[in-house]
C-alpha cells in the first residue's frame, strides 16, 4: 500500500498547489455601470439596406421576413455581406469566436465597417477569448467600436485554475449568438464564428442552421442585446485586458491572405447565394415571429425561472398534438423531460429526437448523459435518431464540406405539429436550461416547418442510426447503407474502451452541469 499512500501525498500537494496559485493570483472584478452606456440606434430609412427591406416589410404589416441559412457558406456569406452593408450600426454577440479563417475575415469586414463610420459593438463571452486579447484591444481602440466581454475571467494567462476561487460565476455562460446590420437584418441561430461552423478549414464541420429575419422581430433582438450590454455579467474591454504593445499589429488588414483563405473567398464568390445576393434575388417568406431570450441575470444565477427560454418553449413542445421533432446535439434530457417527451408520445404525438451519435459528437461526457435515457424514452414510443460523423460531407467541388475529416450536429431546432419553428442556441440540456444564457426565435411558418421536417425525414435513412429496442429490450442501430438494411448491436464506430467510457461517465454526478 505504500504506493497509494504516495499517490494520495501527491494529489494532496498537487491540490494545495492549485489552491494557493488561485488564491494568489485571484483578482477582483472591476465596477461596471461608473460610465454611461450605449443603446441601440433606430434603423435611418435612407440607409441601403433600408431601402432594399423596408418596402417588403410595409408589404406584409405585423409579419417578420424569414430566410434559412441551411448551408455554412451561405451562412458566412450573409454575415460578411451585411458587415459590408452596414452603414450606420453591427450589434453583434457570440459564445465563440475563433481568429481562424472566417473569424479573421469577419474581423477584418467589422474593422472597415468602423473605418467608414459604423458604430461597433461587440459583446463576446469570455469562455473561449483565449489568445485573443490583443486582438480585441486593437479592435476597441478604434472610436468606432466597442468591445465588451461576458463573465470575464480576471487571470488571464490561469483560465483553469480560475475555476477554484469563482466557479459559481464562471460556470455560468452567454451562449447567445445574433449579428444585426443597421437595425434592420438579424442573424440568429446555433452558429458561433469559426471555420467549423462555415465550410472552411479541413478539420470536423459541424452542421448546423441560422436564419437571417427582418421586421419586428429585429427591434425586439437589438432591445434583448442592450439587456445584455448593460447587464452586471459584462465588462468594458478596457477594464479586464491589460494594455499590450502588440495590439496595434493584431490586426494587419493590408496582410495578403493565405492559400487557404484565397480559396476560401473563391468559395464564397462562387455561392449560389453570393450570386444571389448580388442580383438581388433573396425570396423572404413572412411569419409571425417572436424572440424568446434569457434575463442576462441568468448570467450571474438571479434571473427568475418563469424568464427563461426554457419557460416559453415547454409549453409550446407540450402542445403538440400530432408531430413535435427536436434537433439537439447535446441532448439531455433529464429525468423531468424524459417523463414530458414520454407523455407527450403516450398520447399519439409522432415525437422525433436528433442527436449526435458517440461518434459523431465533439462532447462524449453530454453523449453519456444522454445514452441513459435512451432505454426509457424508447419504451415509451419516442422515436431516437444519431447523425453518423460522415453525414454531412459532401464533394468540394459541389460547394459544401469537401476535405473535411468528419462531422458533427450542431443545429437546436425543434417543430410543432408541422407549423411552428424554433431555431436559436438553446440546447436540450440542463447547461441551457439553467446556466448558460439562451436565445432563440419562433416562427409560426407551416412552409418551414414542413421544409425542416421533411428534410429530416429525407436523410434519416442513410445519415442517420435509428436507435431502437429489440425483443429483448436490448438497444440496436439500425441504418442502410449502399442501399442495404443494417443492424448493430453496440455504439456504431465505437471500440470497447470508448464504451467503457461511456458507461463509467454515466455515473457521474455532474449531469446538472452537462
Amino acid at each position: 500500500m505504500k504506493w497509494l499512500k504516495k499517490t494520495a501525498w501527491t494529489v494532496g500537494i498537487a491540490a494545495l498547489a492549485l489552491t494557493a496559485t488561485a488564491l494568489i493570483t485571484h483578482k477582483n472584478l472591476p465596477g461596471t455601470h461608473d460610465y454611461e452606456l450605449s443603446t441601440h440606434l433606430p434603423p435611418d430609412p435612407a440607409s441601403p439596406l433600408a431601402q432594399a427591406i423596408f418596402p417588403q416589410n410595409e408589404a406584409h404589416p405585423g409579419l417578420s421576413g424569414v430566410y434559412l441559412l441551411q448551408d455554412g457558406v451561405d451562412a458566412f456569406v450573409a454575415r460578411l455581406s451585411l458587415a459590408e452593408a452596414a452603414q450606420k450600426t453591427l450589434d453583434v454577440q457570440y459564445y465563440i469566436w475563433h481568429n481562424d479563417i472566417s473569424g479573421h475575415l469577419l474581423f477584418q469586414s467589422m474593422l472597415k465597417a468602423a473605418e467608414r463610420g459604423v458604430r461597433v459593438r461587440l459583446l463576446l463571452d469570455d469562455n473561449n477569448t483565449q489568445g485573443l486579447d490583443p486582438l480585441l484591444l486593437a479592435l476597441n481602440q478604434h472610436p468606432n467600436i466597442e468591445v465588451r466581454l461576458f463573465n470575464p475571467f480576471m487571470q488571464r494567462n490561469f483560465r483553469p485554475v480560475a475555476y477554484l476561487s469563482d466557479f459559481s460565476r464562471l460556470n455560468r455562460r452567454m451562449h447567445n449568438k445574433s449579428f444585426t446590420a443597421d437595425g434592420v437584418v438579424s442573424i440568429v441561430g446555433g452558429r458561433n464564428i469559426g471555420d467549423e461552423y462555415f465550410g472552411a478549414g479541413d478539420g470536423v464541420m459541424f452542421a448546423d442552421l441560422d436564419v437571417a429575419a427582418t421586421g419586428p422581430v429585429v427591434a425586439a433582438i437589438q432591445t434583448d442585446f442592450d439587456r445584455y450590454w448593460r447587464s452586471e455579467s459584462t465588462y468594458a474591454a478596457e477594464r479586464i485586458l491589460a494594455p499590450n504593445n502588440t495590439a496595434a499589429a493584431a490586426l494587419n488588414t493590408d496582410a495578403s491572405p493565405d492559400a487557404a483563405t484565397q480559396g476560401y473567398l473563391k468559395r464564397l464568390r462562387e455561392s449560389d447565394f453570393a450570386a444571389q445576393l448580388l442580383q438581388n434575388t433573396i425570396t423572404l417568406t413572412w411569419a409571425p415571429a417572436t424572440l424568446f431570450s434569457d434575463d442576462p441575470a441568468k448570467g450571474l444565477g438571479k434571473a427568475l425561472p418563469d424568464n427563461t427560454v426554457i419557460a416559453h418553449i415547454t409549453p409550446l413542445m407540450d402542445s403538440a398534438q400530432h408531430e413535435l421533432m427536436i434537433v439537439s446535439p447535446y441532448f439531455v434530457p433529464t429525468r423531468k423531460g424524459t417523463d414530458m417527451l414520454s407523455a407527450i408520445a403516450q398520447r399519439g404525438v409522432n415525437v422525433a429526437v436528433l442527436t449526435n451519435s458517440l461518434a459523431a459528437t465533439d462532447v462524449g461526457v453530454v453523449h453519456a448523459g444522454y445514452a441513459k435515457y435512451r432505454r426509457d424514452l424508447l419504451a415509451n414510443g419516442v422515436r431516437l435518431f444519431e447523425l453518423k460523423p460522415e453525414a454531412t460531407i459532401t464533394d468540394a467541388e459541389k460547394g459544401a464540406i469537401g476535405g473535411s475529416s468528419g462531422a458533427s450536429l450542431h443545429a437546436k431546432t425543434f417543430t410543432v405539429d408541422g407549423r411552428y419553428v424554433f431555431v436559436g442556441s438553446f440546447n436540450m440540456d440542463p447547461r441551457s436550461a439553467t446556466l448558460n444564457t439562451e436565445m432563440g426565435l419562433v416562427f409560426d411558418h407551416p412552409q418551414l416547418a414542413q421544409h425542416i421536417s421533411q428534410n429530416l425525414h429525407q436523410h434519416v435513412a442513410e445519415h442517420t442510426y435509428a436507435v431502437m429496442l429489440d425483443k429483448h429490450d436490448k438497444l440496436q442501430w439500425r441504418t442502410q447503407e449502399n442501399g442495404r438494411q443494417l443492424t448493430l448491436d453496440t455504439e456504431p464506430q465505437s471500440g470497447p474502451i470508448q464504451r467503457i467510457g461511456l458507461w463509467m461517465m454515466s455515473k457521474l454526478p455532474i449531469e446538472h452541469l452537462l
